[in-house]
């Protein structure tokens, strides 16, 4: 599609974004799912997913639920030392406690329960599984190699099952840490370009990876991922949006990634799709914050209204996905 003043003017006050990101790299692609219009900055670089990789997963578990290869109901048991950060070892009890399909669902996406998203992937069969889903809907530029416990080595600089030296000082764990942290912004694995990530919420929104009630299932638990928020600090009145969040920890002011993927939809049938990338930034987090708020309130302002006389996708209506199990009761 031809370029417009008024697109020229909006790809210009993404850039200007772009250059506030700076030292920090920012990687945008923003789609109008009704012209089909595209911005883009940094689109085609990798970047550090972290937990906006719980969204693909997902797709995939919902997708072999389809297929029958597992159900909501389906269980998997969650051993003591296998815990992670999140809801699940807040609540843990004793040694081994079994979770439903459905249970892990909710906690990986809504709210980014590393356990969760971890357990998703040993029913499945591993991350492999994800990015053969992916490839196998035309979506390129995404993987995923690992869950969440397997880039713990990697920022530790440590092998796997490694522990630090014993009697190592201050001084030589910040190093060890400093060396794990470059490691890390090297890392191929796990890695989405904003493009493919684009890419995926269009498929998704569209009814292309899964079914009509699959589809709304998985927005459902996107819609209900409040924490964090960013691109939702800028979000008009009335605008709903369907996200995934990933966030690295800070090491001496710096974060390796800090993330938003998500869907703007609007009353009257406008969506708009927000696949946010930043890595490497030094600003504190009131300022990335701010850098997402002002990037929704940007895209949201260039949508135009809209025509009528075109068709636009439909919020997907949630509906029993499959026959395995009702959506409803998503547990933890």
């Amino acid at each position: 599609m031809a370029a417009t003043p008024q697109s020229s003017a909006w790809q210009h006050q993404l850039d200007l974004l772009v250059r506030k990101a700076q030292p920090g790299t920012l990687g945008v692609t923003v789609v109008d799912l009704q012209s089909g219009q595209a911005w883009r900055a940094n689109a085609n670089r990798a970047f550090p997913m972290m937990s906006v990789f719980k969204a693909p997963v997902a797709a995939a578990v919902l997708a072999g639920i389809e297929q029958g290869r597992w159900s909501f109901d389906q269980t998997a048991v969650v051993q003591r030392d296998e815990l992670e950060s999140g809801t699940i070892r807040d609540h843990f009890q004793g040694e081994r406690m079994r979770f439903s399909v459905r249970q892990l669902l909710t906690d990986a996406v809504s709210h980014s329960d590393n356990t969760a998203v971890d357990t998703l992937l040993k029913v499945i069969g591993g991350p492999q599984v994800v990015t053969a889903f992916l490839r196998a809907h035309g979506i390129d530029g995404m993987r995923v190699d690992l869950g969440e416990r397997g880039f713990a080595p990697v920022f530790d600089d440590l092998q796997p099952g490694q522990s630090p030296p014993a009697h190592e000082t201050d001084a030589q764990q910040l190093a060890r840490l400093r060396r794990g942290y470059r490691a890390y912004l090297a890392d191929p694995r796990n890695r989405s370009t904003p493009d493919a990530a684009a890419d995926f919420l269009r498929k998704l929104w569209n009814k292309q990876l899964l079914s009509p009630a699959s589809t709304a299932y998985l927005l459902d638990l996107m819609y209900a991922q409040t924490t964090p928020s960013r691109l939702r600090l800028g979000l008009p009145p009335g605008v709903r949006l369907a996200d995934k969040c990933g966030t690295s920890y800070t090491l001496e002011h710096t974060t390796a990634a800090y993330n938003d993927i998500g869907i703007l939809s609007w009353p009257d049938g406008r969506a708009l799709i927000v696949a946010a990338f930043l890595t490497a930034s030094t600003a504190p987090k009131d300022q990335r914050d701010a850098l997402f708020a002002e990037l929704a309130r940007t895209v949201a302002g260039a949508l135009p209204p809209r025509d009528v006389t075109a068709s636009a996708p439909s919020v997907p209506t949630r509906r029993n996905p499959g026959t395995s199990a009702s959506p409803g009761g998503s547990g933890r």
